[in-house]
């Protein structure tokens, strides 16, 4: 599925670190900043988490709800969260089902060896669960500045 700005955000319904459900239905009337990343308490993925963590309350200022996604399990995300002091939910995408919906599970290379992985990307969700933005070229450390600018 190619997911578009202005194409309904594709559903989805997934644990966070605490076992909850969380769906994006649950966010209607809010934006929802959808980010998804490789894996928990790497330097770039910690970066973009501290990035959205320090900027927090501006963001929930502007109207925007922050859930991330990776395949970690809620044992992880719940460390991750624990060590980072992270005021958002982290959604355990352990069958890829959002990341495939998304597009975001690629195939990726490093040293010549092919695996399947998230390709690190921001989806914008506007209040009517449409999506708004796509963010695809992810500054991890400046990532807060690149959703409040626009």
């Amino acid at each position: 599925m190619t997911v578009t700005v202005g194409s309904p955000a594709p559903a989805f319904t997934a644990n966070n670190q605490n076992g909850n459900a969380v769906s994006l239905s649950d966010f209607t009337g809010k934006k929802l900043v959808l980010y998804f990343y490789p894996k928990d308490d790497t330097p770039g993925c910690t970066a973009e988490a501290c990035s959205l963590r320090d900027n927090y309350n501006e963001l929930i200022k502007q109207g925007y709800a922050i859930v991330g996604v990776s395949p970690d399990d809620e044992k992880k995300h719940q460390k991750f969260i624990t060590k980072y002091s992270l005021p958002f939910d982290l959604l355990a995408d352990t069958d890829n089902t959002i990341a495939l919906a998304y597009g975001v599970w690629v195939e990726k290379s490093m040293y010549g060896r092919k695996y399947m992985g998230i390709q690190r990307t921001t989806f914008v969700i506007d209040e009517n669960g449409n999506l708004e933005e796509v963010i695809e070229k992810v500054d991890t450390k400046n990532h807060a500045t690149q959703i409040l600018k626009g």
